[in-house]
């Protein structure tokens, strides 16, 4: 009976936030409406069907959120060949895997993206998920459930994220949450959203990786 390691991607595995937050930008700038990429930042991790709405109001969902997706979608695949796997990603997939973790990726992104994130990390042969598997993305449950189902989850499991969505996806199946500072939010926040330990690396997460919470 193996444990359950859920791992995000953007901000937890590979370096993507910013990269994603100045595609919204301006993706939105296309419909020349602008959103301060601060408040696109604090968005990150949450899916794009959701987004659009939560930073620019739902008439802007309404009238515009399908168009912004695809211009998102448009400005953020020049970056793709940018993005560059965060330090220890590696090591920790490969800890997880010699340590009997059942290791799934959950990512709210597209699904070429995660696989070509997966090359980046070297993780060929670990289960993903992604937006394309799922009708809602974080901080709905739903990534996180179809991931567990895609592996050998009869036993325990922890979700490692690096935003607030995902300790809320997490927290709404019921499952502890370990947090990364990678993805650009404050340990107090992260703490304060549910998160039971933040660490600023991934190599300090994976020294403790046997004594993580697990429900």
């Amino acid at each position: 009976m193996s444990n359950t390691l859920v791992l995000d991607v953007d901000g937890t595995l590979v370096d993507t936030n910013y990269h994603h937050a100045v595609a919204w930008f301006r993706a939105f700038r296309r419909f020349d409406i602008t959103v301060p990429t601060w408040k696109l930042h604090r968005a990150i991790g949450m899916g794009g069907d959701k987004l659009v709405a939560a930073v620019a109001g739902q008439h802007v969902e309404d009238e515009h959120g399908d168009g912004i997706r695809k211009a998102w979608e448009a400005a953020f695949e020049p970056m793709l060949a940018e993005v560059r796997p965060l330090e220890g990603a590696h090591r920790l997939v490969k800890a997880a895997l010699e340590h009997d973790f059942a290791v799934v990726l959950a990512s709210s992104g597209k699904r070429h993206h995660v696989d070509h994130y997966v090359k980046l990390i070297d993780a060929q042969g670990v289960v993903s998920t992604s937006s394309d598997d799922v009708e809602e993305s974080k901080p709905a449950p739903d990534l996180i459930e179809v991931a567990l189902k895609r592996v050998d989850s009869s036993g325990r499991a922890v979700v490692i994220g690096d935003s607030v969505w995902d300790c809320e996806a997490a927290h709404r199946v019921g499952l502890p949450v370990v947090c990364l500072r990678t993805g650009g939010f404050g340990e107090a926040e992260l703490l304060d959203a549910g998160a039971s330990t933040v660490y600023e690396e991934l190599d300090q997460l994976r020294a403790d990786l046997t004594d993580l919470p697990m429900a």
